[in-house]
């Protein structure tokens, strides 16, 4: 086949060839597409972190004490979050709901085993603490299980987690991809000032 004839069947065969393609994808479920669903706030769900340390503790319990909020409120988390990003006063029940949910995200990490000791924790509180030497090197030498058996993690968060003023940190409008890293940093410092504080009352 030649000239003219071999141009017109190229079009037939662009059309039989999607068709082969579209039949393939129907026979492996193609056709039962369903956009996803944001998890379900209530059933719990595996958390991790990408980072280790404070910053990675704080993340894990920021995104479970949302969820928790949120199976409270009745919203997920991802609407909680949109919600927290627009402007508004935020409601008693609210505040309320994100620091239980909070306490609770403590309280099922002990629960799990993934909250770390008190000392694991020390070295990066204290190099953001404003310590004078002395005590901060007084503090470094003291035995793991001395600070263990002094400062326990979930005393720490929850104190930390009390002491956090929530109403003003929700009340400043962002974007909601930055609303849980905005929490987590709050949550995070405040946890180190407060294990910072704890630690200087040991020496």
């Amino acid at each position: 086949m030649n000239g003219p004839w071999r141009w017109a069947g190229l079009p037939v065969l662009a059309v039989l060839l999607v068709c082969a393609v579209v039949g393939v994808q129907l026979a492996n479920g193609g056709g039962s597409y369903e956009p996803l669903r944001p998890a379900d706030p209530c059933v719990e769900r595996q958390v991790t972190s990408q980072v280790d340390g404070i910053e990675g503790l704080t993340e894990r319990l920021v995104l479970l004490g949302l969820d928790e909020a949120g199976c409270t409120l009745g919203v997920t988390r991802e609407e909680l979050t949109l919600r927290f990003a627009q402007s508004g006063d935020r409601a008693d029940a609210e505040i309320d709901a994100v620091r239980d949910g909070l306490k609770s995200a403590v309280t099922r990490m002990k629960d799990d085993g993934t909250l770390p000791p008190a000392s694991a924790l020390v070295d990066e509180a204290l190099d953001a603490a404003d310590l004078n030497r002395f005590l901060e090197a007084g503090i470094r030498a003291l035995p793991d299980r001395v600070i263990d058996s002094a400062l326990k993690t979930d005393d720490v968060l929850t104190r930390a987690i009390d002491e956090l003023d929530l109403r003003e940190l929700l009340a400043d409008p962002t974007d909601q991809a930055d609303l849980e890293q905005q929490i987590g940093a709050a949550v995070e410092q405040a946890v180190k000032d407060s294990l910072a504080d704890r630690l200087r009352n040991l020496i």
